[in-house]
């Protein structure tokens, strides 16, 4: 089975809701990882996460200090790369590909509008947010799946 990372981003814990969805609770359960792109808002969140596996986290705009803007890490043989925001959507892939030049994924968040793009080799992948829809019909996540080099991923509305 290939190594599996549980993608949120833009929790705004307390702000927007108390704790993570218990949908989250089953994919949380079997993940080898979690990444959370940023605004997560309270610190505690990532003991919480962590309680189920390991957390890489990035900080956000409504993040205090402690974590890193950027972040680069391997995931079953896969670079991936987070940042919170990835600036407009016109010139993002260009942008975060010169931002992140061995990266064949870039995780990121900001915007709460889940966005799922694998084209030229590079897999822009932003989970929306599992607490604050905003003008999104749903609350959403993301499931990210590695092994040898490969990846693949898939959007989950809550």
């Amino acid at each position: 089975m290939s190594p599996l990372a549980v993608v949120i981003a833009d929790t705004h814990i307390p702000r927007r809701a108390r704790t993570l969805p218990e949908g989250l609770t089953p994919y949380l359960e079997r993940a080898d990882l979690v990444l959370h792109a940023g605004d997560l808002m309270d610190p505690a969140l990532l003991d919480q996460l962590a309680a189920y596996a390991p957390v890489e986290a990035v900080r956000g705009n409504m993040d205090p200090p402690g974590l890193p803007e950027t972040l680069v890490l391997e995931l079953g043989g896969v670079r991936v790369a987070m940042i919170h925001d990835s600036g407009p959507r016109r010139g993002r892939r260009a942008r975060v590909r010169r931002r992140f030049p061995d990266a064949r994924v870039v995780v990121f968040g900001h915007s709460h509008i889940p966005l799922l793009e694998d084209e030229d080799g590079l897999m822009l992948l932003n989970p929306g947010s599992s607490t604050d829809r905003r003008r999104q019909p749903r609350h959403t996540f993301a499931l990210l799946h590695a092994e040898e080099g490969k990846a693949r991923a898939e959007m989950l509305p809550l």
